[in-house]
């Protein structure tokens, strides 16, 4: 498998000092950064501004992975996830930080630069680009599912049929309220 080398960092105000402390880190330790902002700690800048960028050049293979910070981390994610072909997650723990990479193909690390530590946000990076997706059956079968949820829009109400062995059948559109959906739910169990 070939070593990620070229890592983008993203962070409003909130998370400018902690994203200048891990960017420093990734140097050292032989990654090439590339800063998506922003460049100074300015309290009028807006999250999105710095977060859409990162996530598309990930998308679009221009760095192998991100690194997105805000206050909580809670808009740094909310942002990458709406770019197709990004699947990021708020961690604030090792084993996320691995198995997200490892089962989930987590490609978009989210960090609260208000909430989280040096020491513990250096860890979770380092696992984070560390890790590799394994690509086992049913984590391809998962992810093709969510790329099919990035290609509906919102009045399209085509559902992922959870409960079907074939991983590509989906229901005909229908007219469940998002009460009902759930009462489905509850009555099938988690597919999980």
């Amino acid at each position: 498998m070939t070593p990620l080398k070229r890592i983008g960092v993203a962070a409003d105000h909130s998370g400018y000092a902690l994203k200048e402390r891990i960017a420093e880190r990734l140097k050292e330790a032989g990654y090439e950064v590339v800063h998506f902002g922003d460049g100074q700690s300015s309290p009028e800048d807006d999250y999105p501004d710095f977060i859409a960028p990162l996530a598309r050049a990930v998308a679009n293979g221009q760095v192998d992975r991100g690194v997105a910070l805000c206050g909580s981390g809670v808009g740094a994610c909310i942002t990458a996830n709406k770019v197709p072909g990004v699947r990021a997650c708020l961690i604030s723990d090792s084993f996320s930080a691995h198995q997200g990479v490892e089962d989930d193909d987590l490609n978009v690390i989210c960090l609260g630069g208000l909430v989280i530590g040096d020491a513990l946000a250096w860890e979770l990076v380092n696992t984070f680009v560390n890790a590799r997706f394994i690509g086992g059956e049913q984590h391809k079968r998962r992810l093709s599912k969510i790329a099919a949820l990035e290609n509906i829009s919102l009045t399209d109400k085509t559902i992922i049929d959870s409960s079907s062995a074939d991983e590509e059948k989906m229901r005909e559109p229908h007219n469940l309220t998002v009460s009902e959906a759930v009462e489905v739910w509850r009555n099938e169990g988690d597919p999980n």
